[in-house]
């Protein structure tokens, strides 16, 4: 099962919370000694700039001497 969580600071440590279904779909209890595969994911900035519109000739860099 591969599930998505975010981290938060809790004193010194980052923890990060298992989702209801994902507990309840693997059985794990209080206490229980789990194995996590844990991966940094890349930020998508797709579609954040939906505003800007397209470029025009003038918004080009213009060759240097």
């Amino acid at each position: 099962m591969e599930v998505l969580v975010k981290t938060r600071k809790v004193g010194g440590s980052i923890m990060a919370l298992l989702p209801k279904n994902a507990v309840e779909e693997l059985d794990i209890r209080g206490n229980e000694l789990i194995k996590l595969e844990v991966k940094k994911l890349k930020k998508d900035f797709f579609g954040k700039l939906k505003g800007i519109g397209r470029f025009s000739a003038e918004d080009e860099l213009s060759t240097h001497d």
